[in-house]
């Protein structure tokens, strides 16, 4: 799919994503909590149970207690009343219980299926992730998840419950009177074809809702991030971005009022209807009793109108659920849309370890072609018929333009994208043949944008061996020459490195990131134009500490400034996603080509013959 989140397919299906079995799907998500989910059955169908008791024991008092033959019967009335308060107090006992049973297997559900959510997304490509924005993705973990909070966990009671106590107040109802029953329902059918109609119009809205709360939670990410706020500050362009979030936020409070007031005409024409119905019921009673009706006594109308408030309340209940699960159904399918997606990237299913005879760390590139997957029809390939071997140990350099295609080639190593044709071979075995954890363990990467979590040193290094002693911590970072400058921070490694690493130097933050690596101990060391954005100074000592990270590795360097790449075995010239030139400094100079006059532009401005000389 496109890039924005799929934004162009839902602005061409204005309704909820169309998921294949979304209820069974939804139910199937409750399947590991049987156990928690049969106690709550019986509890609710007991507690369905005591809610028409009531009614019943109100009748007898009536009939039996207070207006008895001969006058009030207190023995009798006790007696009944006694049943009545044993009923309330074990209906609140059982409530309580239940209530903490649907909750605990609610949240459980929802927060397995965040954690699902999350599993998948970490499996997906990387291209996934450049062409989607990061805060519509924590939109889907957070808001998506969190709208569907109430219904995983008042569903399963609330359904069975309401429906349980709705089928035994109409039973009771039955048995006082089937005239008056008749009476009370006759209209029910209506309603139940109101409440879809009404249920589909929210459902699209709220879909419409979660896409603002999307774009709302991606501003929020962009422009509150360090990155963000510096590039607002330095254009002057808070006001604008004020602008932006105002009026989203202007659009999500439309939403929202359109999604509390969809409905409500709706069930305030069911609170009058239902409200009604005892004046009604009253009303034919009367008749009935002119009309010479028999066995219709006070009792038995209070009896009625009691168990027909009874059916009041859960019919509304039931109603709202039904609501509710066709409003959730949209954030489900938006849920499940993600769960959906098939990672480009997947390890087949005899995928093996890297080899111990693998791990030393031979490279080569057969022929590969590759093209980026939003790359448009009849655009030229990023990487074009490259073939090259890098032997165990060797020091290997990229060379070129922007856009030539290098640091596709350090993406295509680690696996990060597959190439479109041709093969790239781990030890001689191609890596779409090795399981991605397993390569990966093998590969160091340092890039240009060094990641520091907002953590402290410490953690940061650790990220790599979780389990690393302090010394070997300080050992790690010696090496990338930085303990020094660690140590002479006040909190040494505990010190906080702020959002992104903000907190250090950009030298501070590379260095950290090559101790990272060192940690980590690959056999093949990728560095992606680690130097381009550091001053000389800081480039000189990074430099010490990458010369000191590739003794002994693989490396592939991706080069912007060749002063750094001098000393490599092999140079290779890449222009246009195809190898043009290759060979050592000298060779390179030598023969006066491509690598020739980028090394004249960048050292004295010269001509590549006056290079040569």
């Amino acid at each position: 799919m496109s890039g924005g989140d799929y934004a162009a397919q839902r602005a061409a299906n204005a309704e909820a994503p169309r998921i294949r079995n979304l209820g069974r799907r939804i139910a199937r998500l409750f399947a590991p909590h049987k156990a928690a989910l049969i106690v709550t059955v019986v509890l609710v169908l007991a507690g369905a149970a005591f809610t028409v008791i009531p009614p019943l024991l109100t009748k007898r008092a009536f009939d039996e207690g207070l207006f008895a033959r001969g006058g009030p019967n207190l023995p009798v009335l006790a007696v009944i009343v006694g049943f009545m308060i044993a009923v309330y107090v074990s209906s609140a006992l059982l409530g309580v219980w239940q209530t903490y049973l649907t909750a605990s297997v609610g949240n459980r559900v929802m927060g397995d299926l965040r954690v699902r959510l999350f599993t998948h997304l970490q499996a997906m490509e990387l291209s996934f992730f450049t062409r989607t924005k990061t805060g519509i993705i924590q939109s889907r973990l957070q808001n998506d998840v969190g709208g569907v909070a109430s219904v995983l966990t008042n569903t399963v009671s609330s359904v069975l419950g309401n429906t349980v106590t709705v089928i035994a107040a109409f039973i009771a109802m039955l048995l006082l009177d089937w005239q008056l029953t008749v009476v009370a329902v006759v209209l029910m059918p209506f309603l139940v074809i109101a409440q879809r109609r009404v249920g589909q119009v929210r459902a699209r809205i709220a879909t419409k809702t979660q896409e603002s709360l999307s774009d709302m939670t991606a501003i929020t990410q962009e422009t509150l991030s360090v990155s963000g706020i510096l590039l607002a500050k330095s254009f002057n362009r808070q006001g604008s971005e004020i602008a932006r979030y105002a009026g989203e936020n202007e659009n999500q409070i439309g939403l929202q009022l359109r999604q509390a007031m969809s409905g409500q005409w709706f069930f305030a024409m069911v609170n009058v209807f239902l409200s009604s119905i005892p004046a009604v019921v009253y009303l034919v009673a009367g008749w009935l009793l002119v009309g010479g009706a028999t066995g219709i006594s006070a009792g038995t109308i209070v009896a009625f109108t009691t168990v027909q408030a009874r059916l009041l309340f859960p019919l509304l209940g039931i109603m709202r659920v039904a609501l509710d699960l066709q409003t959730s159904g949209a954030l489900f399918a938006r849920i499940f849309e993600y769960l959906d997606l098939k990672p480009a990237i997947a390890d087949r299913a005899d995928a093996r370890d890297v080899a111990p005879g693998e791990a030393r760390g031979r490279l080569q590139f057969d022929d590969v072609t590759f093209s980026y997957p939003d790359a448009r029809d009849g655009e030229r390939p990023t990487l074009d018929g490259v073939s090259f071997t890098v032997e165990p140990g060797q020091f290997a350099a990229f060379v070129g333009p922007s856009g030539a295609g290098k640091t596709t080639v350090s993406y295509l190593v680690p696996r990060f994208y597959d190439a479109t044709g041709g093969r790239v071979l781990f030890g001689g075995t191609d890596v779409r043949e090795l399981r991605q954890e397993s390569l990966v363990e093998h590969i160091g990467v340092v890039s240009q944008e060094t990641y520091l979590f907002h953590a402290s040193i410490a953690e940061n290094l650790r990220y790599a061996k979780p389990d690393a002693t302090q010394e070997e911590l300080e050992s790690a970072a010696r090496r990338a020459n930085i303990h020094e400058t660690i140590a002479s921070f006040p909190d040494a490694y505990d010190t906080l490195v702020g959002e992104r690493g903000y907190r250090l130097s950009g030298g501070e933050k590379q260095r950290i990131a090559i101790a990272r690596v060192l940690l980590k101990d690959p056999e093949v060391l990728v560095l992606d134009e680690a130097t381009s954005a550091l001053d000389s100074i800081s480039e000189h000592v990074v430099q010490q500490a990458l010369d000191t990270a590739a003794r002994g590795r693989t490396t592939i360097a991706i080069a912007h400034r060749l002063s750094t790449i001098i000393a490599a075995d092999v140079i290779f010239v890449v222009e246009r996603g195809r190898i043009v030139e290759r060979g050592t400094h000298g060779q390179l100079l030598a023969a006066g080509g491509s690598y020739a006059r980028l090394y004249a532009q960048q050292v004295d401005g010269t001509t590549s013959a006056t290079v040569v000389e």
